[in-house]
């Protein structure tokens, strides 16, 4: 391939060196062949074309395609000739390297067609395109005296992926031809003869193809049927001579660009281009065939109302009664009486007012629809039962307000999500700053119940809640009911978590013992007093480090009441959908549905574990036998190695009797059954108790008792989430250390 390729050069670069003959345009000659018009400096007869480059022939006894315009002699067919791009469309040979299945190469194949040009060249608009999966193409041609080379490889087999529309090198590769190429050949060959690939690709293929045109774009299934395919269209420029403009005017005689024709100075060559001057048409290689244009005619002018042709121009003018230059690109035409300037202006401002009118009643109707959807949220959620319950109950709930929701989308930037400080199962959690600078946390719950009973007992809730005044719970300062999901609005706490400071190494170190011993006290006092000492019973329903907050003083403030229940004070046990958190859930209360106050009870077991421990209270990261911690806490004590699963951060040396005291109320909190367990009353006096003779050996460590309440609510740290397992009501497989679960309820013990 090699040699062919030299000789091919050789044979290109001699063929590119023979002149052009000379030529004159002549009368009579023919116009058209087929649908191709055939214009000077081309045509076909003597004195027709300008020099022998130039000669085309039409062939009118071909059947197959009627009348055929082929350029010179040649074989060379042409399907569009244009004066004013300088470009002619012809058609070139598709070369084909085809195989039978035994890796034969059949007789069929033309795997180096050749294209000699001599004065034309090839058009940077063409591309070498190359079909087949076992195919290798180059093209050789001249260049300016120089020989030219390129190529390019396409190589898959049945799954290689290829793509319809790419050509890539999958399947079809392609290269662009530079500028300047008068002649050319191309070569085609075959790694593996299309062994193994011929039953979907038994060719390959390489042509020159106008990349502007519809002609070619690749598919699949050219790798099969592409061998009927002898020609593809090609662009070829084409230009008068090898002189630039400045050196051919000098020749008068021959010179082509005259009369109202000029020379195309922005033609880069070789050889020059002529054009009509602005204003004309016509063929500009003609004599004195470039005539005046009436644009005013043709409609190609920039006039607002009147064009008046002019000899290789036009002019614009205005109707009567306006002044301007007439054109669009100027100051066109304006009007000049001043009564239809009035009228104008008349008319712009009544559509201002009718604008600004419309406007104010949109905006109006709008606000109406806002305050009467406010309305019906407030009413609906129950906002009148609880104004009147307020009233009824006279000045015990001074402090709790009912806000509006412009008070809170104010207090929260319009609930900005910058201002998110947690979210649960319930709902989101938002900073919020009142009108007094006042810090609150105002949560936005997920659920709206809707039926009459259902809102009576959230009011009754709210009721209840809001009279609740104790310095170890957070405080409900008031409620939103204009929006579709109530809002609630609590106290700030500004100093996270218990679960914070217990799991986080950088925290955990400062509170020491005694603080957590107070924590633990004051979180006892807190559900005691809301088991006995509210004026409806409170089952919180959800106690967990994460549901106790702490302010800057380390003072315990519970909080979350989003799962609570109020107990009928005739009630011990109340039948519910199961809510809780995993690892701290009462065992009893998940198998029977029948909720009491001692299922707070075994909640705050875990609670003092894991003040203990400094352990979470499930940890799917320890061994089977220590991811609950309750069991491995009990586990420990029983087997009296209590001292290995203390908190490390407490830095103890010994196991202080206090450490016994609490582990054992933890023991007793955590029994299976509830009525093993002691009350939160009695937990809270035997904590107590503890706390006492602390300070009594240590006179000197202060308690905070006597500090001051804080007065913001933290957010929630903790995900919650609901799920049951079908309708058997059992635990479904969990991934992570706290999920908030929803269990139906059952139907008795």
């Amino acid at each position: 391939m090699h040699l062919q390729i030299l000789v091919a050069v050789v044979l290109i670069t001699m063929m590119a060196s023979l002149g052009k003959a000379s030529a004159q345009d002549g009368p009579h000659c023919e116009t058209s062949c087929g649908n191709v018009n055939i214009t000077f400096p081309f045509g076909s007869g003597p004195g027709c074309y300008h020099g022998p480059e130039f000669l085309v022939t039409c062939n009118r006894t071909r059947s197959d395609h009627g009348p055929t315009l082929f350029l010179r002699a040649s074989e060379i067919s042409i399907t569009n000739l244009s004066i004013s791009t300088g470009e002619i469309e012809v058609t070139s040979y598709v070369a084909h390297d085809c195989y039978v299945s035994n890796g034969l190469r059949e007789n069929t194949s033309n795997v180096d067609p050749s294209f000699t040009l001599s004065e034309f060249r090839l058009s940077t608009k063409n591309r070498f395109v190359a079909i087949g999966c076992d195919t290798d193409a180059y093209i050789v041609g001249s260049r300016e005296g120089k020989v030219y080379g390129t190529g390019c490889i396409s190589v898959c087999d049945e799954n290689s992926g290829i793509t319809n529309g790419t050509c890539s090198g999958v399947g079809c590769c392609e290269m662009k031809i530079p500028e300047g190429v008068g002649a050319f050949k191309m070569f085609l060959g075959s790694f593996a003869n299309h062994t193994n690939i011929s039953k979907f690709n038994p060719c390959s293929h390489a042509f020159l193809v106008n990349q502007e045109t519809n002609h070619f774009n690749f598919s699949s299934t050219n790798l099969l049927d592409f061998r009927s395919v002898e020609r593809m269209p090609m662009l070829l420029d084409w230009a008068i001579g090898n002189e630039t403009c400045d050196i051919a005017s000098q020749d008068t005689k021959n010179f082509l660009c005259k009369g109202n024709s000029e020379c195309d100075q922005e033609y880069a060559g070789p050889g020059y281009r002529c054009h009509c001057k602005q204003g004309y048409a016509g063929n500009p290689y003609l004599k004195d065939n470039c005539t005046n244009k009436n644009e005013c005619q043709d409609g190609n002018h920039d006039c607002v109302h009147r064009c008046v042709d002019t000899v290789g121009n036009y002019t614009c003018s205005c109707r009567k009664g306006y002044s301007g230059d007439g054109r669009k690109g100027g100051s066109g035409c304006t009007v000049k009486q001043s009564l239809v300037i009035m009228i104008a202006i008349c008319s712009l401002i009544v559509f201002i007012l009718l604008l600004i009118l419309v406007t104010w009643v949109y905006v109006g109707v709008k606000k109406h629809k806002v305050m009467m959807l406010r309305e019906k949220f407030f009413k609906q959620n129950g906002g009148i039962m609880l104004q009147q319950r307020i009233s009824k109950d006279g000045g015990s709930h001074n402090r709790f307000k009912l806000f509006t929701m412009k008070e809170l989308n104010k207090a929260t930037d319009n609930y900005d999500e910058s201002n998110i400080i947690g979210k649960g199962g319930y709902g989101t959690v938002y900073k919020g700053i009142l009108s007094d600078n006042k810090l609150v946390a105002i949560k936005k719950s997920k659920l709206v119940d809707q039926t009459k009973t259902q809102i009576e007992q959230f009011i009754n809730e709210v009721v209840i809640l809001s009279q609740i005044n104790h310095r170890n719970v957070v405080k409900l300062i008031g409620c939103c009911l204009e929006a579709e999901i109530p809002l609630l609005v609590y106290e700030f706490i500004s100093n996270g978590t218990l679960s914070d400071h217990i799991h986080e190494e950088s925290k955990s170190v400062a509170i020491t013992w005694d603080i957590r011993l107070r924590i633990a006290t004051e979180t006892a006092g807190a559900l005691s007093y809301l088991h006995y000492a509210a004026s409806v019973p409170i089952i919180h329903r959800d106690i967990k480090t994460n549901n106790i907050l702490l302010d800057d003083s380390y003072v315990a403030k519970v909080a979350d009441f989003g799962a609570s229940k109020l107990i009928p004070v005739d009630q011990i046990e109340l039948e519910t959908l199961v809510r809780g958190t995993l690892g701290y859930l009462d065992p009893e209360y998940l198998q029977t549905s029948q909720l009491t106050d001692k299922s707070d009870v075994y909640s705050f077991g875990v609670v003092l574990v894991e003040l203990v421990t400094g352990q979470k209270a499930l940890n799917f990261d320890r061994p089977e036998e220590e991811r609950s911690l309750a069991k491995h806490f009990l586990s420990s004590l029983k087997d009296g190695k209590l001292f290995q699963v203390l908190d490390e951060h407490l830095q103890l040396k010994e196991l202080p009797n206090e450490i016994i005291q609490v582990s054992r109320i933890a023991e007793r909190c955590l029994r299976v059954k509830g009525d093993e367990r002691p009350t939160m009353k009695e937990v809270a006096t035997e904590l107590e108790g503890i706390m006492a003779s602390v300070i009594q050996k240590h006179p000197w460590v202060q308690s905070s008792a006597n500090e001051e309440e804080g007065e913001h609510l933290l957010k929630q740290s903790a995900n919650y989430y609901a799920f049951t397992d079908g309708a058997s009501g059992s635990l479904s497989t969990f991934d992570s250390m706290s999920k908030q679960i929803t269990l139906p309820a059952a139907s008795g013990r």
